[in-house]
């Protein structure tokens, strides 16, 4: 039975209205007092994990057709392994009264991401635990992603800061234990806190972590998020389709092209273009080289972390040489923004598989000699092993995907079970962990560079001739050599660059398993040159929140393992 049929079993036609969006997910409208029952109730049919949830402000959208009246909508997306597949919950709320129940009790892993809506769109949420801003400094004034609010600095005041409003600002940064949820032990006897971060080598960028302690041990651990938020969802509003591609590298800074992936997939799928075999398998290949050069990172980082100080020097030379063949195809190299919509900016150059395959043959030897440097290293083992583990059932429950998730002994990974770009059509295989702790989150990943070099022995082998990019209308810009021909594709060059294309109103979401798991992007067209809404589900963002729960009663330096092991870049969290 389809999960709508079920949903319809379950709570009757007319309290229920579904949606067709362009990427084919079960879009079910409810109404917000049934909120909390639907979801349990699709939790109970396999619906674990709660992928993402969210909000659109309506208040401006011109194509809504076959949707309820709403001044916003919030949403939840949620992702059952079982049946491999999504659903997607949504409930219309009015501008007057915009409050919806909590699900923290169905899902944890809600608690970050209602703060998340509360802070940019000011949707209170019920029974919440600790309603607070989340990216947004407390003192922040308005709510981000709604309309109304500015989008660049020129539409705001100049900047000052008056002595009243440096004095609370001031006290706003004093630290009030109980404001964050901690407890102290009595009256007259105190645990210690302690600030960690929020610019510190071990917490890998501006990420801040407040520890309640007892001597070294972790009574209690809050991570404090947003010091790197840069507002990509809200500049994807005033950005062109083509023009946003080179904001996505900055998101996990670490993935490259990865970043490209899921949102030029989304704007394809909305405007219906179909990308030829060359390009899918070119950009696989780019991605799979970005994933071997941010694991690389995270291999050096992480024994670095645990005590190891020689492993990250070599790790970032294999690194180099991955970086100088994706400049000689590319011409970048983190940030190289090369995926367009429609295929990627440019053919492969000639002789571009030369460096390729003396990489691929010479790597393999170097992780052999990492292997018995670090993992096999009794030291490392006792950092890591059966430190900060979790459960399968306690992954799904926080929104833990990607290596956190196969760590566990959960073999899933977005490649194999819903493949895309092609890769249906290669062999590799999917490394699994067993014990869910830093040991296995580790290993896993190191395997994983292992299978990106088969894959991306099997691109060279097998790279099929054709086009680089569709000869479509709505691509971004059109192949180079058709602008010199004829005045039409001249002027749709001028028009794409300039204003860009008009993207066909509706919904769509596309996702990747990128390097640190589940990136996705989930865009609302209203038949314009630039996206209505742009949400970007990170992967990082749902690790974070996870800290606690495997970290407090260790001590402080198995916090540091945990969040070595952890892989998360601060732009992937805050965005």
């Amino acid at each position: 039975m389809s999960i709508k049929a079920e949903l319809e079993a379950e709570f009757g036609l007319p309290a229920l209205h579904f949606q067709a969006c362009a990427d084919g997910v079960t879009t079910c409208w409810i109404i917000r007092e049934d909120n909390a029952f639907v979801l349990r109730f699709l939790k109970t049919l396999g619906y674990v994990m709660l992928l993402d949830l969210s909000a659109i402000d309506e208040r401006l959208r011109q194509h809504r057709p076959g949707q309820p009246a709403a001044d916003f909508t919030v949403f939840y997306h949620l992702i059952s392994f079982s049946r491999n597949e999504d659903v997607r919950i949504k409930v219309a709320l009015s501008e007057d009264d915009l409050s919806l129940p909590s699900v923290v009790d169905v899902f944890p892993n809600a608690n970050w991401y209602e703060r998340e809506v509360y802070d940019m769109f000011g949707v209170n949420f019920s029974g919440h635990p600790h309603l607070s801003r989340i990216l947004m400094p407390s003192t922040w004034e308005g709510h981000p992603l709604r309309k109304e609010h500015p989008a660049r600095a020129t539409e705001m005041e100049p900047y000052s800061l008056p002595d009243d409003i440096l004095a609370r600002e001031q006290e706003a940064l004093k630290f009030e234990p109980e404001a964050w949820g901690m407890k102290r032990k009595t009256d007259t006897n105190d645990f210690m806190f302690l600030n960690l971060g929020p610019n510190h080598p071990s917490v890998h960028g501006v990420f801040r972590i407040a520890l309640q302690l007892d001597g070294e041990k972790l009574v209690d651990c809050v991570p404090d998020i947003g010091y790197h938020h840069r507002g990509a969802e809200k500049m994807a509003e005033r950005q062109s389709w083509h023009t946003f591609i080179p904001y996505t590298d900055r998101v996990d800074y670490l993935g490259g092209v990865m970043n490209n992936f899921p949102y030029v997939m989304a704007v394809e799928q909305l405007a219906g273009i179909e990308v030829p075999a060359r390009a899918q398998m070119i950009r696989v290949m780019l991605a799979e080289l970005y994933r071997i050069a941010s694991h690389l990172v995270f291999y050096g980082t992480f024994a670095q972390d645990v005590g190891q100080l020689s492993p990250v020097f070599y790790m970032f030379i294999d690194r180099e040489k991955v970086f100088d063949i994706i400049s000689s195809i590319t011409g970048g190299r983190m940030h190289s923004g090369w995926f367009r919509v429609g295929g990627v900016a440019q053919d492969l150059p000639q002789g571009w598989e030369i460096a390729i395959r003396e990489f691929i043959q010479w790597l393999p030897s170097r992780l052999d000699h990492y292997q018995k440097m670090v993992m096999d290293n009794d030291i490392v083992k006792r950092r890591t092993v059966n430190i900060g583990d979790y459960s399968t059932e306690e992954a799904f429950a926080w929104g833990i995907t990607g290596a956190g998730l196969r760590a566990t002994g959960f073999k899933w990974d977005y490649r194999k079970e819903r493949p895309y770009s092609g890769y249906e059509q290669f062999d590799f295989d999917v490394p699994v962990g067993s014990n869910g702790d830093a040991y296995d989150r580790a290993m896993v990943r190191i395997e994983e560079i292992r299978q990106s070099l088969r894959i991306v022995e099997q691109c060279v082998n097998n790279m099929p001739k054709g086009p680089y990019k569709a000869q479509h209308p709505l691509t971004t810009p059109p192949p180079k050599d058709r602008t010199l021909k004829d005045i039409e594709t001249l002027i749709q060059h001028f028009v794409n660059v300039s204003w860009g294309p008009v993207i066909p109103h509706g919904e769509g979401y596309m996702a990747v398993e990128a390097t640190k798991g589940i990136n996705s992007y989930f865009l609302v067209s209203d038949n314009n040159t630039s996206s209505y809404r742009t949400r970007i589900r990170a992967p990082s963002f749902a690790h974070l929140q996870m800290i606690p729960l495997i970290s407090n009663g260790l001590f402080v330096a198995d916090l540091i393992a945990i969040i070595a092991s952890i892989d998360f870049v601060m732009a992937d969290v805050d965005r």
